[in-house]
C-alpha cells in the first residue's frame, strides 16, 4: 500500500472505494444487465499479429489483482462507484505519471438505472479533486469516443477543456477509435471541482 491508497472518496449518495473481491457478484450483475450499453464504449483486445502472442479478456479476480497491483505501485486508483449504498459502477484513474509530467487519466462506466442522477460527473469531481489536493497530480485527462454523447456531456458539465482528436487511439468494441481528449490542470480549478460542481448543477448539491 501507498499513504495515498487505499481511499474512500463521499459526497452526498455517491461514493467511491476501492473495488474488492467480494464484489464480484454486485459487479457482474451490474455489467450483465448494462451489456449493449456499454458495449460500445468498452475496451477490447487487438487481435494478435501474425507470430505474435495472443491474449484473453482476464478474469474478474485477475483484473482486481492487477488492480490492487498498480494502485500499491502508485500508478492507478481502481474505485467502484456506489450510489446509495449500491454498486453503481466503475471509475479508474490509470497512467499516472509522476517527475516532470504529473498527469493520469479517468476512465468511467455507470449502472444505466442510475444514469442522469448526476452520479458519474459527481464521481469524476471527486476523482479529481483527490487527484491534485491529496495524490499530487497537475494534470487530468479524460478520452472519449466522439459518438458517445453521455459521456461527453458528463465532461462537458464538468467544464474539462476540449484538445483535439487522437486518432485510432485505443481498440473500443472490436476496432482502433478515435478519441477526443479533455482535460483539466490544477490551475483550471483553483476552488475544487466538486465545488464548482455543486454551483452549476441543477437543483440541489445533493439531489
Amino acid at each position: 500500500m501507498t499513504p495515498l491508497w487505499p481511499a474512500v472518496l463521499t459526497d452526498g449518495d455517491v461514493t467511491l472505494r476501492p473495488i474488492r473481491m467480494r464484489d464480484q457478484r454486485d459487479w457482474r450483475e451490474v455489467n450483465r444487465r448494462n451489456r449493449d450499453w456499454l458495449r460500445p464504449w468498452e475496451a477490447t483486445i487487438p487481435p494478435p499479429v501474425a507470430g505474435g502472442p495472443s491474449a484473453q479478456r482476464p478474469t474478474y479476480r485477475q483484473m482486481v489483482r492487477h488492480l490492487r497491483s498498480e494502485a500499491n505501485a502508485g500508478r492507478m486508483l481502481p474505485f467502484v462507484i456506489e450510489y446509495r449504498g449500491r454498486l453503481a459502477g466503475q471509475l479508474t484513474v490509470a497512467g499516472m505519471a509522476w517527475g516532470s509530467m504529473c498527469s493520469g487519466h479517468i476512465g468511467y462506466w455507470v449502472d444505466r438505472e442510475v444514469a442522469g442522477r448526476g452520479v458519474t460527473p459527481t464521481a469524476v469531481a471527486l476523482a479529481v479533486d483527490h487527484c491534485f489536493r491529496t495524490v499530487g497530480l497537475h494534470r487530468v485527462e479524460v478520452c472519449i469516443r466522439p459518438e458517445n454523447g453521455p459521456s461527453r456531456r458528463v465532461v462537458e458539465k464538468l467544464g474539462f477543456r476540449e484538445e483535439g482528436l487522437r486518432p485510432r487511439y485505443l481498440h473500443i468494441d472490436g476496432d482502433w477509435r478515435d478519441h477526443l481528449v479533455f482535460a483539466l490542470t490544477t490551475e483550471d480549478v483553483p476552488g475544487g471541482l466538486l465545488a464548482r460542481w455543486h454551483r452549476v448543477r441543477p437543483g440541489t448539491a445533493h439531489k
